[in-house]
């Protein structure tokens, strides 16, 4: 069946859409109009972002440009923010003032650290004019924009700069050892002696690494210890603002920066719609990746948790949604059945260390070797390569 005059809505550019256009790409559908609306025109790839942070990458070989892309898909590039969702009307919102209508409307919108203090803020001129003391590793384009603020700093920075890193799941813990590497190479090069940052890991859970193997924790305790990084564990810590830190026993810590590398937060605006959410405000979706609420509306990555069988909120699932997402938009168009999503049962991880290593952890095992390094690192810019379009 050919379906007519119908319209495709995806909101945001993430991993699972950027395979939905690829496959749209590849095989079109007549009389089917294709709209991506997205806040940033180049897209990170999650899984360079520590190479990017430690220098390893430039910021062309970790972002997919998503206007080519969508000209592969002949879909349309809309730069904007989605605001809101009348599933009802049929309609997406975006801060422009702007409205969309959709027949299918898919969101892989990601998701926000969830800080202990205020959500992040647009920075004023004030704030741009000094370092931004409070930091979420996401949104990844204004993060990357004041880590760039912070390294122009570092280099500058009269005394020793004191930085905290709060989460010590994989992300918090890759972070702190992706900037302190940047921020050693960069004041090795300085023309005034600057003493390195001094740098404190926090994290609520009894020690790091909590979803992943104990032996992989106990590899990465003895990095963190080498690198001369304070680990603060069991303890959870409150942001107040300006680089301040509440502890658990009432004291104030002080830092030049803070960044936030917590679990998962989904978008406030969820909440004002009539969509199934999850307690936390995930989007509750089925295993058909579709919400189980509205049958018009889809959603991936990390925004979307499906019923009775939740994943971490993880770019490797978001990648692996893509294919099914895909294949099920398109049987919904043509209003044929969906096919269910069956997720691995677990995901080889591969944890990078700042320089260029890497220890790889999966279920109950663990291993560390320098040649993971090469294999990631091609294993990801052929990832990078099947969105790059001429």
């Amino acid at each position: 069946m050919t379906p007519s005059s119908r319209t495709l809505v995806l909101i945001g550019g993430g991993h699972s859409h950027v395979e939905v256009l690829r496959r749209f790409a590849r095989r079109p559908m007549a009389g089917v109009r294709i709209v991506l609306i997205g806040r940033d025109r180049h897209t990170p790839y999650s899984g360079m972002l520590p190479g990017l942070v430690a220098g390893h990458y430039s910021f062309d070989e970790t972002h997919i440009d998503l206007a080519p892309l969508c000209r592969a898909a002949r879909a349309e590039f809309v730069q904007d923010e989605a605001i809101g969702l009348d599933p009802a009307a049929r309609a997406v919102l975006c801060r422009s003032g702007a409205m969309y209508r959709y027949d299918i409307v898919s969101l892989n919108i990601g998701s926000s650290p969830a800080a202990g203090l205020d959500a992040p803020r647009e920075p004023n001129e004030t704030d741009r004019a000094r370092i931004h003391a409070d930091i979420a590793v996401k949104p990844i384009g204004r993060f990357l924009g004041q880590w760039a603020d912070l390294c122009a700093h570092a280099c500058t920075a009269p005394a020793q700069l004191r930085i905290a890193v709060v989460g010590t799941g994989a992300g918090g813990v890759e972070m702190v050892l992706a900037m302190q590497y940047r921020l050693n190479a960069l004041l090795a090069t300085a023309a005034t002696a600057i003493p390195p940052p001094a740098f404190t890991l926090f994290g609520r859970a009894p020690h790091i690494l909590p979803q992943h193997a104990a032996s992989a924790g106990h590899r990465f305790t003895t990095v963190l210890a080498a690198r001369g990084i304070t680990v603060i564990t069991g303890e959870d810590v409150a942001g107040l603002g300006d680089g301040r830190l509440r502890r658990a026993d009432g004291s104030i810590a002080d830092f030049d920066a803070v960044l936030w590398v917590t679990s998962a937060s989904a978008a406030p605006w969820l909440r004002r719609t009539s969509l199934a959410l999850t307690p936390d405000g995930f989007i509750a979706v089925t295993r058909h990746l579709r919400s189980i609420s509205h049958a018009s509306v889809f959603a991936a990555g990390d925004i979307a948790t499906m019923s009775g069988d939740q994943r971490p909120k993880s770019g490797v699932y978001a990648v692996r949604q893509g294919p099914p997402l895909a294949d099920n938009l398109r049987r919904a168009l043509q209003d044929r059945p969906l096919r269910p999503y069956r997720p691995q049962r677990s995901a080889l991880a591969l944890i990078t260390t700042g320089e260029r290593n890497v220890i790889a952890t999966r279920g109950h095992w663990s291993f560390q070797a320098r040649l993971l390094w090469h294999w990631k690192d091609r294993i990801d810019r052929r990832f990078m390569r099947r969105y790059r379009v001429d």
